[in-house]
């Protein structure tokens, strides 16, 4: 172990500030907490740090995404046999907010998920859970085919001028960068499905056209993104920490993606 002392609450709350993490602030954190290094507490004491540094004003938001609640037609890793299809979509349990777990996402979305309070947004692939005084704002009015854009959250804390937080990950996880995705002139667009949990309680299945993500060049466009220094770094506990302003990262992007997308694809 080379830390000299567990962190703790007080110690990752003083990280967080140093940062540039405010109260009040609307957040979106995206954390390895493994790569916090010990922490009396854990998972729950970096809930709390965040929820400390915020306040009463402020709100943290985190992906509580579903990804195996998609089409069994278009899984790779791994793939399933055809014959299967029919019966995953049949007798998947449909998507409740409050029932169905958030799923490779890590452990902190999923504790601030079931944390007293939390509001969790409806889309049954890509929802996003909130917790404090903007939460509402947030998760409300998720559209089913505007699963990233601008009436998803990520839209929303767009609106409210928020921050992203990537604490011991890079900008693959960095799911603003969707919404730039969303801006394009003319994105790319499938057929999505998924099951939800229907008003009698049953499970259905739905499809929807959507624009389709595409995350393989993003930690380039974030390594370009912090060449114009608009990114505050430092550590949060053992982690590599990162915070920035979410407009300002999802503009560039916007900008950055017209550019080279359009000229990898020419």
């Amino acid at each position: 172990m080379d830390q000299p002392a567990p962190h703790t609450v007080e110690s990752l709350a003083a990280d967080l500030r140093d940062l540039g993490l405010s109260a009040g602030d609307v957040v979106l954190a995206h954390a390895s907490v493994r790569s916090l290094g010990f922490v009396a507490g854990g998972a729950h004491a970096l809930v709390a740090a965040l929820l400390e540094v915020l306040g009463p004003a402020g709100t943290l938001v985190v992906p509580t995404h579903t990804p195996d609640n998609t089409d069994p037609a278009g899984w790779n890793s791994p793939p399933v046999p055809e014959a299967w299809w029919p019966v995953i979509r049949d007798h998947t349990p449909g998507f409740d907010p409050a029932r169905t777990p958030s799923r490779y996402v890590g452990i902190l979305p999923e504790l601030v998920r079931t944390w007293p309070g939390a509001l969790r947004s409806d889309h049954p692939q890509v929802s996003f859970a909130a917790l404090g005084a903007r939460a509402g704002e947030v998760v409300h009015g998720h559209r089913l085919d505007d699963a990233l854009g601008e009436r998803s959250p990520l839209g929303a804390v767009y609106r409210l001028d928020g921050k992203v937080l990537l604490l011991g990950c890079g900008h693959d996880a960095n799911t603003s960068l969707h919404l730039a995705e969303w801006r394009q002139a003319s994105p790319p667009r499938a057929e999505h499905g998924a099951s939800v949990r229907g008003s009698d309680g049953g499970s259905h299945w739905l499809t929807w056209v959507d624009v389709l993500t595409d995350e393989d060049d993003f930690e380039r466009l974030g390594a370009d993104f912090e060449a114009t220094g608009a990114v505050a770094e430092g550590r949060v506990g053992q982690a590599t920490a990162r915070l920035m302003a979410q407009r300002a990262v999802v503009d560039f992007a916007t900008d950055w993606m017209a550019v080279h997308r359009r000229r990898a694809g020419s």
